[in-house]
């Protein structure tokens, strides 16, 4: 018979023949003990320096590297940790924030001792997400003993919320002609989420105007992010193979042996060949297009040089060059003399990337700030950095408000009779369920506080399931509430609010552009955009923020001055036409002056 998983609930003092030793133990145990003892909730709870996790994130990755970068390669020279570096440096601050956890609990680090794991628990799992695709991988805290030396006879790798997984979508669309049909082409784009496709069909378009053609390869595997069949003659969709991203299994060369071989993360000592075994669960497991096997990365990589051979580019146009499928393709394209062009789509900040790193050589970036990030983090040896605006917004000018109003208002009507007077649109991201419950206390118990009546729209985020806002809808009816269509999102409606709220979204620029006051929410240590710093929102920390910018907003839909929004968005609806023309210059051997911001060398 098999023994169920436990599952642990906290950490106690156990010693043993006059020795330091801690356990993890579950809820019954811990209850009963007297020792020092602290639930693992408690322990992820501890305030810890972000610089300095940071910091440790990094060190661990520079190990990782010296350590087995190249243990696993594609045909095409790509390494493991390349290929997958932002799922694994991701998993790695899971690592490295419970490793600072527990030398931030004062028990421990006076009486330190080895950690004893829990039998039967796995070592990798899920933590909660919204997201309707990408998973949200950690490592448990039997997962944190077995990297520091604890013996796992008994562990999985993974829990059993992990094994049972359903596997990623199979793609079930009629698939393309085979790469060798392609015909030749100009510029080849890829798209795997609706933020890429509406920022980079926009120049694609232009350049069929200069009688340029263009391949638009769409990697989607989730239904909602797909592209649509572009309607201008010149730019054809292509797919891959279906099933390509459905693969998974076992990965030759990372199942290592213990060695020697260690990384200090503050007092700890992690064994680097059980990291990567950790970590090898990763690559084992089909997560769609955003989480690729490495089954379907070398798949993909055959695939994708195909295409490359047969169509003949000279650019490679991504709107993200780090994730895996971006950094494969970007890989490809420098190995076939391929030039390669990233247009930010969306907001960067120093803190908010998963890896500071770009690696095309042309980096298009939105607004003046996002420069220095572009060029500190540009690893091309002849990168430029070009602040060309976003192609996705040009046409916001063009937007009309009544429409968008109306939709809002027939979204809160049906289940009140009553119209309010105005109305705020959350847009939302897709954070995990604590977060977001948190930001809905701030702003509906700030909007409760309002004089007059206030409508909430909850708008989801494209890559969010709608399903996580249920709850909110369970209130007293003051303020009315409801959830915008996924399809229709915040850039659909807007327009027609009379405030926008956003932790993080892009939508909030777009906002703010058009003279929408926006809401920057979140506690005092939660990053936002930082349109605050500009003059473009108002921090609100509190419901008691969120009162006082509700019942004193500026007048909306003031146009912002021109050249005021330029620190976030050079925005002059010509950003298509611009990134059009760095590409075909960079096509003919032109130089660049001519583009209205020069491009600037990152280094």
């Amino acid at each position: 018979m098999t023994t169920p998983p436990r599952h642990v609930h906290g950490l106690a003092r156990t010693d043993a023949d006059g020795q330091s030793a801690w356990a993890l133990v579950g809820e019954g145990t811990l209850t009963t003990l007297t020792s020092a003892r602290i639930t693992t909730s408690e322990m992820e709870a501890l305030p810890l320096n972000a610089q300095e996790q940071e910091a440790l994130v990094e060190h661990v990755m520079d190990a990782l590297q010296w350590y087995g970068a190249y243990l696993r390669t594609t045909p095409g020279g790509a390494g493991w940790l390349y290929v997958q570096h932002v799922p694994v440096r991701r998993l790695v601050a899971h690592v490295v924030r419970k490793l600072m956890a527990l030398s931030a609990w004062e028990p421990f680090t006076k009486a330190p001792g080895p950690l004893k794991i829990a039998p039967h628990e796995g070592l990798v799992g899920l933590r909660k997400s919204s997201s309707r695709e990408y998973r949200a991988y950690t490592i448990t805290w039997s997962g944190i003993a077995y990297l520091l030396g604890a013996t796992a006879l008994y562990n999985p790798f993974r829990t059993a919320q992990l094994s049972n997984l359903q596997p990623a979508r199979v793609d079930t669309r009629v698939p393309s002609p085979p790469p060798s049909a392609l015909p030749r082409t100009d510029v080849v784009a890829l798209s795997w989420s609706s933020r890429h496709a509406a920022t980079l069909l926009p120049v694609l378009e232009d350049l069929t105007g200069g009688g340029r053609t263009s391949l638009l390869v769409d990697l989607a595997t989730d239904p909602a992010q797909r592209c649509d069949t572009p309607a201008v003659e010149g730019i054809r969709l292509v797919t891959p193979p279906p099933g390509l991203f459905a693969l998974s299994g076992a990965v030759e060369r990372l199942q290592l042996w213990d060695d020697e071989h260690v990384v200090q993360v503050k007092e700890h000592v992690v064994r680097l060949s059980r990291l990567v075994r950790l970590l090898a669960v990763l690559l084992e497991t089909s997560g769609g297009c955003t989480q690729p096997s490495w089954r379907s990365v070398v798949r993909l990589e055959t695939w994708l040089s195909g295409v490359l051979e047969a169509s003949r580019p000279h650019t490679l146009l991504v709107s993200n060059d780090t994730s895996p499928v971006g950094a494969l393709a970007v890989h490809l394209a420098d190995l076939n003399g391929v030039n390669t062009v990233h247009v930010q789509h969306g907001a960067w900040t120093a803190e908010s990337v998963a890896w500071p790193a770009l690696h095309s050589r042309d980096i298009v970036v939105m607004g003046d700030r996002d420069a220095p990030l572009a060029k500190a983090w540009a690893r091309h040896p002849d990168a430029e950095v070009h602040v060309l605006g976003q192609p996705r917004f040009d046409v916001l000018a063009g937007i009309g408000r009544e429409a968008q109003r109306q939709y809002l208002e027939k979204l809160l009507v049906p289940g009140s009779g009553r119209s309010p007077d105005r109305i705020l649109v959350w847009a939302c991201q897709p954070f995990g369920p604590d977060r977001l419950k948190a930001h809905a206390d701030l702003l509906l118990d700030g909007m409760w506080k309002t004089e007059g009546e206030w409508g909430l729209v909850i708008a989801p985020h494209p890559a969010q399931s709608p399903e996580v806002f249920a709850s909110l809808m369970q209130r007293d009816g003051r303020p009315l509430v409801a959830v915008a269509d996924p399809q229709v999102g915040a850039r659909g409606c807007l327009v027609g609010a009379d405030v926008v709220a956003s932790a993080y979204s892009t939508c909030g620029i777009e906002a703010a552009l058009l003279g929408v006051p926006v809401l920057e929410i979140g506690t005092a240590h939660e990053r936002t955009l930082g349109l605050a710093d500009h003059g473009l929102a108002r921090r609100c920390t509190t419901a008691e923020d969120v009162t006082d910018a509700l019942s004193t907003p500026r007048t909306p839909h003031a146009a912002a001055e021109p050249g005021s929004t330029d620190a976030v968005c050079r925005w002059g609806g010509d950003s298509a036409a611009l990134v059009a023309q760095l590409i075909a210059s960079r096509a003919s051997g032109h130089q660049l002056e001519h583009l209205r911001n020069e491009g600037v060398p990152s280094r």
